[in-house]
Order: C-alpha cells, then structure tokens, then sequence
C-alpha cells in the first residue's frame, strides 16, 4: 500500500510548484525547513489520497511514510493519523497519540504541525495529563514546541485556557518568529472566546512580548485598542 500511495502523490507532482513550495516554506541553507523536499503536489491533491487510503493503511505503515524524505507524503501520514485518531476508539486513538510522539523529528514543518496538533495532541491531551506539553514547550526542536503550542487550540475551542496561558508566558522570550506568531494566534483565539482573559494576560506581559507576538495577539482588537497597546500606554 506504502507503494500506491507514494505513485498516487507522485502523479499529482508539478515541477513549478516543487520550485515554489521550496521557497515559501524556507528550505534555504539556514532557514527553517533547510533541506525539506518536495514533489509539487497541493493539499487537495493530497487529501484526496488519504480519503482513498486511511481506513485501510495500518499505523506501522503510516510510520514508515512519515519517514520520507518528501513533505507531502509526510503531510499525506500525518493527515491520515488524524483520520484514524479521528475515527476510531480510545485504544486506537491512544496509539495514535503514541505513533505522532514517537516521530516529531518527522513532524518538521508548521504546516505538518498546524494540521495535526490540536487534533491528535491536544485531542489526547484533553483528558490526560498535560505534563508532555510542558516537556515539549522546553524542547531544543523547534516543531515539538510549536506542537505544545498548536495542542492548546483545542483546549481553547472547549473554553479551558489555563495552558494556553501557562505556555505562552514560557515562551515569551523564545527567539524565533514561527513561535511568536504561534504564541500570539494562541492568545487571540483565547480573547475571540474570553476578551477578558487575554486581557489580564497583556497587561501583565505585553510589554515584554515580542512585536510579532503582540500584533497577532491583538489583531482582533478595536483600532483605538490596538495602537495603546502598541505604543505602550496601556
């Protein structure tokens, strides 16, 4: 099945497009997604296979193509780990959980992560303890702390934000851009549900926040708000 799969995507290929994608997510010599590969193939294109395929794709298999060295056939595993945690009982969405743990060095870009954190991660997570976010959020990989991060939308969409808060004020002093903006989509989905809790957490720390963070923190805010916020006379 690996096989078919695989020659599925790789029918969808388009050379502009490989040339084009390599470019937007940064695969240059020190960028963050050095390295990544890719055939050219939409996300569509990519959903349309793991329609085709998830139900019958057994996870030692999912694994093995989340080892590729080709993006879309990594988003193409990932995406089906969410349909089987998706669809399946607590045992199976259990190995799920467990499968996507055991391979985040695979998980290496924010769209791999955006995809599937907060449904198989935080999905998991929800009613579990929470102590793996909090191992991930100190994490040197870059990916495995935005996973933390990404985890916490769900937990957000079901009105809890305690850790959505906790990780966001580790990580207001993290150095790299995917993270701020991470932090602060976080924080704004938090005020789209609760004003006054994102609140309480800018004024505390606004000022020691990044400006990238902030901005997206606060990109929902009246305008009058918004320029206090950023001028500092809050």
């Amino acid at each position: 099945m690996i096989k078919l799969i695989e020659g599925d995507l790789i029918k969808k290929a388009s050379r502009q497009k490989t040339i084009d994608l390599q470019r937007f997510f940064k695969t240059g010599k020190g960028e963050y997604g050095e390295g990544d590969l890719f055939l050219g193939v939409i996300v569509p294109d990519i959903r349309k296979v793991v329609k085709k395929y998830w139900s019958d794709i057994s996870l030692a298999d999912i694994e093995k193509l989340l080892s590729s060295k080709y993006h879309e056939i990594r988003m193409c595993a990932v995406l089906m780990l969410v349909a089987k945690f998706e669809g399946s009982n607590i045992k199976i969405k259990k190995a799920v959980f467990n499968v996507y743990c055991c391979n985040t060095k695979f998980i290496n870009n924010w769209d791999l992560v955006d995809l599937s954190a907060p449904r198989i991660v935080g999905g998991y997570l929800w009613t579990q303890k929470k102590d793996l976010l909090y191992n991930f959020v100190v994490s040197k990989n870059l990916w495995e702390k935005r996973i933390a991060v990404l985890a916490t939308f769900y937990f957000i969409r079901k009105n809890s934000f305690k850790d959505a808060l906790k990780i966001s004020k580790i990580l207001l002093q993290d150095k790299h851009d995917l993270m701020h903006k991470a932090v602060g989509w976080m924080l704004r989905e938090v005020g789209n549900r609760a004003r006054e809790v994102e609140e309480t957490f800018l004024k505390k720390y606004y000022k020691d926040m990044p400006r990238t963070m902030l901005r997206y923190a606060i990109e929902k805010f009246p305008e009058s708000r918004r320029k206090k916020y950023l001028t500092g006379k809050i």
